[in-house]
C-alpha cells in the first residue's frame, strides 16, 4: 500500500513537469514560427519549425490532459502503521532467536507497567519460573507432555490476572470514597489468586524439574558412561599391544622385559 501511493504521486509529479516542459517548448518553438516565418515567406525551414511547434503543442496538450486524468483519481490511502508493525514483527518472528527477543520485549514492557503495584513481584517470580520451564520444556516428552500445555495456558491466565490487579490498583487512585472499600477488597482478593497462582506454576515447574532427574536415575549407569568404559578400554589394549609389537620388530632394543629369552641348546 505504501508503494502504490508513493508510485501514485511520482507520477503525478512526473507529468507535471512533462506538461510544463512541453508548454514551454511549444511556446517557444510557435512563437519563433509566428514571427520568422513573415520576413522569408514559407520554406522548408519554417516548415521544420511550424512542425517542431506542432507536436510540442500537442505533446503538451497530451500531458496536461494525462495529469488531470490521474489527479481527478483519488490518491490510495496512507499506510496502515498497525499493519506494518504487524509485518514488522513477523519478519523478526521468522529469524532463529527472533521468537525470544519479542518475548522478552514484551515481558520487559510489561514489568514496566507493573512496576509499583502489587503485581510486579509476581509477574518477576512467573517470569523466573516461564524461564526456567522453557530450558527444558522440550525434554518434557511422554506422561510429561500434557504439563507443558497446561503450563502455558496457566501461564497466560496468570499474566491476564497481573494485568487485572494492576488495573484496580489504579483505578483505587482516583475512584470516590465510597467505593474504595469495595475496590480494595477486590484489589486483595485478585491479588491473592495472583500470588497462589504463581505458587502453584513454580511447584509445576520444580515437579517438571523433578521428573526430568529421576528419568535419568531409572538406570544405575548412563549408558554412555559405560560406552567411554568400553572404549577406554579397547584403547588401552590396542596401545599396549602396538608396544609389544614395537619392541619385538626393533633387535637393537631387546626382548621386552619380564620375559626369558630362548636358552640354546648344546
Amino acid at each position: 500500500m505504501a508503494d502504490q501511493r508513493a508510485r501514485y504521486f511520482r507520477r503525478l509529479r512526473k507529468l507535471r513537469r512533462s506538461a510544463r516542459r512541453w508548454s514551454v517548448l511549444g511556446g517557444g518553438l510557435g512563437g519563433a514560427t509566428a514571427i520568422l516565418t513573415p520576413y522569408s515567406g514559407l520554406g522548408l525551414p519554417d516548415a521544420a519549425w511550424a512542425a517542431a511547434a506542432g507536436g510540442s503543442i500537442a505533446l503538451a496538450l497530451w500531458r496536461w490532459s494525462d495529469l488531470r486524468a490521474l489527479a481527478a483519481q483519488p490518491a490510495p490511502p496512507p499506510p496502515d502503521q498497525r499493519s506494518a508493525e504487524q509485518r514488522l514483527v513477523a519478519a523478526v518472528e521468522r529469524l532463529p532467536v527472533g521468537r525470544g527477543v519479542l518475548t522478552g520485549v514484551r515481558r520487559g514492557r510489561s514489568r514496566l507497567a507493573l512496576r509499583g503495584s502489587a503485581a510486579a513481584r509476581p509477574w518477576a517470580r512467573l517470569n523466573r519460573a516461564t524461564s526456567t520451564l522453557a530450558g527444558f520444556a522440550d525434554r518434557l516428552t511422554g506422561p510429561a507432555a500434557p504439563a507443558v500445555l497446561e503450563a502455558a495456558v496457566a501461564e497466560r491466565s496468570l499474566r491476564e490476572l497481573a494485568n487485572r490487579v494492576a488495573g484496580v490498583e489504579k483505578s483505587l487512585r482516583c475512584a470516590p470514597d465510597e467505593s474504595r472499600s469495595a475496590l480494595r477488597a477486590a484489589h486483595r482478593n485478585l491479588a491473592e489468586q495472583l500470588d497462589r497462582g504463581v505458587t502453584a506454576y513454580e511447584k509445576l515447574v520444580a515437579a517438571a524439574a523433578g521428573y526430568l532427574a529421576e528419568e535419568g536415575r531409572i538406570a544405575e549407569e548412563h549408558p554412555a558412561a559405560a560406552q567411554l568404559d568400553e572404549a577406554t578400554a579397547l584403547l588401552h589394549g590396542v596401545a599396549t599391544s602396538l608396544a609389544e609389537l614395537r619392541v619385538w620388530g626393533d633387535p637393537a632394543s631387546g626382548p621386552p622385559t619380564g620375559r626369558s629369552t630362548p636358552q640354546a641348546s648344546h
